[in-house]
C-alpha cells in the first residue's frame, strides 16, 4: 500500500469521478484505475459500486476512505513536524548590542550560507547578551569584549568608528576631529535602534539633548531639513539606506569610546550550522585586525563629506 493510492482514493471521493480525479492530480485515468484495483486486490475486497458512468464508494470504500484521511492527516502532522525542525535548523537568532555587526553578519551570512535565515534582537547591555548566550535563548551574541571560557568560541568581528554629522556650516565642520566635550550641551537628532551607542553618549555628553525617533524614514527627514546634529558611523546604517547628506560632513570623534571593536561568540556545542558561521567569521579575522589596527589612525584624514 502507497501514499500515492490513499491521495488517488481521497479524489475520487472528492471528485465523484476516476477521470477527474486524474485531473486534479494531474496523473492519467488509467492509471488512477490500476491503483484502485490494486488497493482493491491487496485489501481483499472491492471499493466502488462501479456503473457504465459513474463509481461510487461502497461500505468498504468508505472503511478505507476513512482510514485513508486518517494517514494522510498523520502523514500531513509528520512533513510539518520534520519541515520545522528544519526551519529551526536553518535559523540562527542573533543577539547584539549594536545593529550595525547584525547588518554586516547577515550580508556575510547570506552570500556564504544559502539558505541560512537569521533572526536579530538588539540589547543595550552586554553581560544581558552573555547571559542569552548561556541560557541558549541566542545562537550567536555580538559583544563588545572576548570571552575567554573554555565552554564558548569567541573571534573578533568588526571594528565601528563614531563620527559626528553635523551641517557643512556649523561651527565645528571645519574640524579635523572631535572629542565628545566639544559636543557636549547640544540637542542631537539619534536613531532609538542604536544599542549601547546610546549610552555612549549619554555617558559622554551628560549636558546634551538626544532627539529619539524609531522610524528611520522620519529620522531621515529630520536630517535633512534640521540643522540639528546627529550621529553616524562608518557603517551606519542612515548613510546605507539615504546615502548621506551632501550638505553634511561627518567628524570624527577621538573619544576611546568612539571605537567599538565587536565580538562574535558562540557555546562550543552549539549546532553545527552556527559553529561554521563562527569558524567563517574567524578565517576573516585577518581583515578585522586590519580594520582594529586603523583605528589608532583614525582622524588623520579630517573630517568626511557624508556619502563620500
Amino acid at each position: 500500500m502507497e501514499f500515492e493510492q490513499l491521495r488517488q482514493l481521497e479524489a475520487i471521493a472528492r471528485e465523484g469521478t476516476f477521470s477527474a480525479a486524474a485531473e486534479a492530480l494531474h496523473t492519467s485515468q488509467p492509471s488512477v484505475s490500476r491503483s484502485m484495483r490494486a488497493l482493491e486486490r491487496e485489501l481483499g475486497c472491492e471499493l466502488f459500486s462501479r456503473t457504465r458512468n459513474r463509481v461510487e464508494l461502497n461500505d468498504e470504500g468508505r472503511r478505507a476512505l476513512s482510514h485513508a484521511r486518517a494517514i494522510l492527516a498523520e502523514e500531513r502532522r509528520m512533513r510539518d513536524a520534520f519541515d520545522e525542525i528544519a526551519r529551526k535548523k536553518r535559523t540562527i537568532h542573533v543577539v547584539s548590542v549594536a545593529p550595525a555587526p547584525v547588518w554586516r553578519l547577515t550580508a556575510q551570512v547570506v552570500g556564504r550560507f544559502p539558505g541560512t535565515i537569521l533572526t536579530s534582537e538588539l540589547v543595550d547591555d552586554g553581560r544581558e547578551a552573555e547571559r542569552r548566550l548561556f541560557d541558549r535563548s541566542a545562537d550567536i551574541v555580538i559583544t563588545r569584549r572576548p570571552l575567554g571560557l573554555p565552554n564558548v568560541a569567541c573571534t573578533p568581528f568588526m571594528v565601528e568608528n563614531l563620527f559626528a554629522y553635523v551641517r557643512a556650516d556649523d561651527e565645528l565642520a571645519s574640524r579635523t576631529s572631535v572629542r565628545a566635550a566639544d559636543l557636549d550641551g547640544r540637542t542631537f537628532l539619534m536613531s532609538a535602534e542604536v544599542g549601547f551607542w546610546g549610552d555612549m553618549v549619554r555617558r559622554a555628553m551628560p549636558n546634551a539633548r538626544f532627539i529619539e525617533q524609531n522610524d528611520p524614514t522620519v529620522l531621515a527627514q529630520l536630517i535633512r531639513t534640521s540643522d540639528l546634529p546627529g550621529f553616524v558611523t562608518d557603517v551606519s546604517e542612515f548613510e546605507r539606506s539615504f546615502g548621506g547628506e551632501p550638505d553634511r560632513v561627518r567628524i570624527p570623534i577621538q573619544d576611546a569610546d568612539a571605537h567599538a571593536t565587536f565580538y562574535a561568540v558562540a557555546l562550543l556545542d552549539a549546532p553545527q550550522a552556527v559553529a561554521a558561521i563562527v569558524s567563517a567569521l574567524r578565517r576573516c579575522g585577518a581583515d578585522t585586525s586590519a580594520a582594529r589596527s586603523a583605528v589608532a589612525d583614525f582622524g588623520a584624514g579630517g573630517c568626511e563629506r557624508a556619502g563620500s
